[in-house]
């Protein structure tokens, strides 16, 4: 019987597969180059400066092939400043208050190079305060260029910040030594802040708020972005300014309901964490409201209560923001009140532009998008309004499920009323409010992660709402908050 040649052919020897093998390396400058070590390893005697990074490479090597894990940490110092009356042209904080580094400061103010600023502003701050900007920097013999740009919901388009861009090219500013400075509300210091960050791929920026409300919210933070797709601050990124300058002077030239709309953050912020601020708002409220936030001497009765409000609100928002400056955590104390607001906000944003639009037509020769261009209708809801309404609401679901008393539900909505923000609107339907929130869970891993007060100025965060406790809470809220009043749009 032949005999194949296969069976005398040399067995192929069976090869165990390899464990992976992992070696983690520490990243070190030498002159101008930087290379690799072995993490613990001793670095070789040199003459030359080595620099020592906290960047690290870990490489992977398998049968597959290789592959390298990169670890860098971001690290991003900015300045949050009280000042006041930072438009006089003797304080120097906007020319040198955003350099922190004391030998980039004697290196900045004895530079014989002219400073160069651009700088951006809301049209109607550009009204009241423009002429004081241009004093200020003609005084201080810098080189700048100021655009004014209508800065509301309605134009917060990516359109606006290649707008900005434009210009800010054709000034050609050095993207170190050379902030772009942005002045006016939030709207205006978020379109600023994301073409800043797009601009050589990112540019520093300074903030200086107009508004109570950017002054506690918008100005503290790393956030910005602009709209999309009728989708609130839907594109934006995190990129925080290099300073933000707060003079509280600026809040005395804006409508009383502007004040309201910044309230509506500070109380969020005392419902979450901090009774001693709730106390204060349920004390002081009105006076706030009628002193515009400024500090008279002489009140007794109210002390300070600007400051020590602006203040604590301040802290608290930084305490919650600076450990979680990218949003890596989603269990954010901070998105209390803005579960539906976002939705609620352009909703009626969108309801009151058109109805605006179509109010103001005169013929059929003008169309609505050329209205859009040229009307600037307010949203029936400011966004603190829209954030109290959501606040209001999620009080009574933590009612509903036992986590607040009565009387400190109460307490929270009274309070509410005397800073005189709205407790209920009809555009917060029932369907809104669950289409709100399943738009939440696409954004939040899929889990709601709401915020709930647990007693006065203490809050946990909760997956585990039932949508029966929703539409309970819901039923209750409407009953005691609906009203006549509360039906129609707030006046300016």
């Amino acid at each position: 019987m032949p005999v194949s040649e296969e069976a005398f052919a040399p067995a192929v020897p069976v090869t165990m597969p390899q464990e992976p093998r992992q070696t983690d390396f520490q990243l070190v400058r030498v002159k101008s180059t930087w290379c690799r070590i072995k993490k613990g390893e001793a670095l070789s005697d040199c003459e030359d400066k080595i620099t020592l990074s906290e960047a690290k490479i870990g490489e992977c090597v398998s049968e597959g092939g290789i592959s390298w894990t990169i670890e860098a940490p971001i690290y991003f110092c900015y300045k949050v400043v009280e000042t006041y009356n930072i438009l006089d042209p003797s304080n120097t904080t906007l020319l040198w208050g955003h350099i922190t580094d004391p030998q980039q400061l004697e290196l900045a103010t004895s530079g014989k190079r002219k400073l160069r600023r651009f700088i951006v502003i809301d049209e109607v701050v550009d009204e009241l305060y423009g002429s004081k900007v241009r004093e200020y920097f003609e005084e201080n013999n810098v080189q700048h260029k100021i655009l004014a740009l209508p800065t509301t919901e309605e134009t917060k388009s990516m359109d606006l910040v290649l707008n900005i861009l434009q210009e800010v090219q054709n000034f050609s500013i050095d993207r170190r030594t050379e902030p772009i400075i942005a002045i006016g509300g939030g709207v205006c210091l978020d379109i600023v802040g994301l073409a800043a960050s797009l601009y050589r791929r990112r540019t520093p920026y300074i903030r200086i708020p107009t508004t109570l409300l950017s002054y506690v919210d918008a100005s503290v933070g790393a956030k910005n972005g602009v709209n999309f797709l009728q989708c609130k601050n839907k594109l934006g990124g995190y990129t925080p300014p290099v300073a933000s300058f707060l003079d509280r002077s600026f809040i005395q030239s804006i409508p009383r309901r502007h004040i309201s709309n910044g309230l509506g953050e500070i109380l969020k912020m005392a419902l979450m964490k901090h009774k001693g601020l709730f106390d204060l708002l349920k004390r002081h409220g009105k006076y706030l409201l009628d002193t515009k936030f400024q500090s008279y001497s002489g009140s007794a009765d109210h002390g300070d209560a600007a400051l020590q409000t602006t203040r604590i609100a301040i802290e608290t928002m930084l305490e919650e923001l600076a450990p979680n400056l990218w949003e890596d955590d989603l269990d954010r104390l901070v998105d209390f009140g803005h579960l539906i607001s976002p939705e609620l906000e352009m909703t009626t944003g969108q309801l009151s532009l058109l109805t605006g639009h179509l109010s103001k037509r005169k013929d059929d020769q003008i169309s609505v998008k050329s209205l859009e261009t040229t009307n600037r209708v307010l949203p029936s809801l400011m966004h603190g309004e829209a954030v109290n309404i959501d606040m209001a609401f999620m009080t009574y679901v933590a009612h509903t499920r036992g986590l607040i008393t009565a009387e400190e539900k109460e307490q929270i909505i009274q309070c509410m009323r005397g800073l005189e923000l709205p407790v209920w609107h009809g555009g917060c339907s029932w369907s809104l409010i669950k289409r709100a929130l399943m738009e939440r869970l696409k954004h939040s891993g899929g889990q709601p992660r709401m915020p709930l007060p647990t007693g006065l100025g203490v809050a946990e965060i909760f997956n585990d709402t039932s949508e029966e406790t929703l539409e309970r809470a819901y039923k209750l809220w409407v009953r005691d908050c609906k009203t006549v009043l509360e039906e129609e749009p707030a006046a300016l």
